[in-house]
């Protein structure tokens, strides 16, 4: 695999993370642009570069020879319109940053299910039935999901190398700092209610305590995007990529709490905000490193009240088909309650959590 160079943007996140580890492990060549020093990545060629800056990610790219490219990363805006437009510049500096590459091949861009609900200020608005399929049209609401997939469609058809979209529902893994990270957030969240003595109660709606959703394992993303890479039937298509399984929040919330070792308490009926909840309880996560000897962090490194609360608060039922990936060749799965397990083992592990 040596003669196949990855270029992986947003190589520190959940998904960047796991597409790094599995393409070194895979004998790739990898660079990885990230905002922050990686870790756990060795054997990573690391590039830290504002994908804001024209410029500089001309310069940090140029001579690298990338054959293959993982985007897997996004910045968040307070509106939607502002998301298009940073977001669209991002991916549109590192394609152009490559313009003179003629090794490149393929491009694979990580969205997720906001393709099908809308962007987070139009969320749901446009009834869409589930399970989404990708060929269900876009919904009729600005979203820099679509702004991205068509900057990478135009720079495709005009220099000849492959694309692959990759759906992706609340994605379970390993990242630090992430702004999308559910996992590690309920992890948080145990520890807080236990020190502070209260019960781990359901924090979402009762659409999402009663009804069917899924999630994407961060490890079985990274396999599909590699598979995306090296597989023609794979080219030039958008797929959804989720775990394979579904479940009640009703029955996981007992699950997750089982493997953090936290008492849960009865569902009041209704959604709750985690944002406001843990506002000020920033204390109360230094007592909690300090007491168990955790690895130094603050609670905004690791906690995403506010994501946590927009995946868990939905009053629409959420989850995808994974069918059309199933027919093109692509059979990864994962048992969700065992990605919990092993996200949690390995915050344990590493002492984020207690």
């Amino acid at each position: 695999m040596t003669d196949k160079r990855a270029l992986v943007v947003g190589a520190t996140g959940i998904s960047g993370f796991s597409a790094s580890r599995l393409l070194l492990d895979s004998g790739w060549n990898v660079v990885g642009v990230s905002r922050r020093e990686p870790e756990g990545l060795d054997g990573l060629e690391a590039v830290q570069v504002d994908l804001l800056d024209r410029s500089a990610v001309q310069e940090a790219l140029a001579g690298r020879h990338i054959t293959h490219v993982f985007y897997c990363t996004w910045s968040r805006r307070a509106t939607e319109a502002e998301n298009c437009e940073v977001n669209g510049a991002m991916l549109r500096n590192v394609l152009d940053a490559l313009q003179e590459n003629e090794e490149l091949a393929h491009v694979a861009l990580v969205t997720g299910l906001k393709h099908y609900l809308g962007p987070f200020e139009s969320y749901g608005k446009a009834p869409v039935a589930t399970p989404f399929r990708e060929e269900q049209p876009r919904v009729p609401y600005p979203n820099f999901y679509y702004d991205q997939e068509d900057i990478l469609f135009a720079a495709a058809a005009e220099r000849g190398f492959t694309w692959s979209v990759h759906r992706a529902h609340t994605m379970i893994g390993w990242a630090l700092g992430n702004v999308m990270n559910m996992g590690t957030t309920l992890a948080v969240y145990a520890a807080i209610c236990k020190q502070l003595g209260r019960a781990f109660v359901f924090p979402g709606s009762r659409a999402q305590y009663e009804g069917i959703t899924d999630v994407t394992d961060a490890g079985l993303l990274a396999e599909q995007l590699q598979w995306s890479a090296t597989s023609a039937r794979a080219a030039n298509q958008a797929v959804n990529i989720v775990n394979g399984d579904v479940f009640r929040w009703r029955h996981m919330w007992e699950v997750v709490a089982g493997e953090l070792g936290v008492e849960t308490g009865p569902y009041p009926g209704h959604a709750r905000s985690l944002e406001e909840e843990m506002d000020g309880q920033e204390d109360t996560w230094r007592a909690i490193v300090a007491k168990h000897g955790l690895r130094p962090t603050e609670l905004n490194e690791l906690a995403s009240w506010w994501h946590t609360d927009g995946d868990l608060g939905r009053e629409i039922e959420t989850f995808a088909d994974m069918t059309k990936s199933r027919v093109l060749g692509f059979q990864g799965f994962r048992d969700t309650e065992a990605s919990f397990a092993s996200l949690f083992g390995r915050l344990r592990a590493d002492r984020i959590v207690p």
